[in-house]
């Protein structure tokens, strides 16, 4: 069994089809055939269930996907260590965070971790289910590292630091009937339609949980997984929302009403897996978070 069989083997099962996994591998279609094939003789059985329409991985597969994953990063442990004694930092870093968050700025991060260590490679995912999609990717070794939203009890297999705490705020239209009033309670707001982020993200969690404690049922209208996007709906008469306040600043004609009893905040936190040893690229890049966490 050789590490490109289970790089290959990854990737597909990753994918979900060989020809994915081939363009993600920058190799022909075949050889990764091949390898899987080659690779499934030596084991005895299937790992992938192949069709015409569609790849899937047998229980045998799915058995070994973990393996492979903690095999790899053994090796990639080890060559990082020898990399170190000759004080070139090599490596790859898989980066997951959401496309509208600016408690940290990511492009000035990977930037200044590129002008140091140049021969370090960084894959960015950015999340479309949210920070519960992150988390599942950081346990599962998708991601070495995460900027994401977590519950007070956070998910395990991981390990979070608070970057940011940010206060969200109750906005409305400046037309909106509710603008005329200074302050309102939750029971106030369960006929209205709302625009927030769909489940799975860390301030919609917050907003559920708050209604939920107070037994107010809200009408969830618009579900965007952008808070600028969110901004403009609210302002436009689409709904109302919880944002975070540094969004309210620069969007004009909204209009922000205290809640009674209520304070929500949401946190971004920096999370890597627990169950893992950090790479040399990724203590890397590590190191430099804090340099990057935007005073909001």
């Amino acid at each position: 069994m050789e590490l490109r069989q289970l790089e290959q083997f990854i990737a597909v099962a990753e994918e979900l089809s060989f020809t994915r996994a081939a363009r993600r591998l920058h190799v022909v279609q075949s050889g990764v055939s091949a390898a899987i094939r080659s690779l499934e003789r030596e084991l005895g059985c299937a790992l992938f269930e192949r069709t015409s329409q569609q790849v899937r991985l047998t229980g045998a597969g799915a058995a070994l996907l973990p393996e492979a994953r903690a095999t790899l990063h053994a090796a990639q442990a080890a060559q990082d260590a020898v990399r170190a004694a000759q004080d070139t930092l090599r490596g790859t870093v898989n980066v997951g965070a959401m496309a509208s968050v600016e408690v940290v700025d990511l492009p000035a991060l990977l930037g200044q971790l590129h002008a140091r260590h140049p021969a370090i490679d960084v894959r960015l995912r950015l999340a479309t289910t949210g920070s519960a999609g992150l988390a599942h990717a950081l346990q599962s070794g998708d991601l070495d590292v995460a900027f994401l939203s977590l519950p007070e009890h956070k998910p395990a297999g991981i390990d979070a630091r608070e970057l940011a705490t940010v206060p969200l705020v109750l906005v409305v239209s400046a037309a909106h009937p509710l603008a005329q009033r200074g302050e309102v309670a939750l029971a106030d707001l369960a006929g209205e339609p709302f625009v927030d982020f769909p489940p799975g993200y860390g301030n919609r969690e917050v907003v559920d949980r708050a209604f939920a404690a107070a037994g107010v049922v809200r009408r969830v209208a618009l579900e965007v997984p952008d808070i600028d996007m969110g901004a403009a709906l609210v302002r436009h008469g689409l709904g109302i929302a919880f944002l975070p306040a540094f969004a309210v600043a620069r969007t004009p004609g909204l209009h922000v009403l205290d809640v009674h009893g209520t304070m929500l905040r949401w946190s971004m936190h920096l999370g890597t897996s627990s169950a893992r040893r950090p790479s040399s690229a990724l203590r890397a890049l590590l190191d430099l978070v804090d340099l990057h966490v935007l005073a909001l």
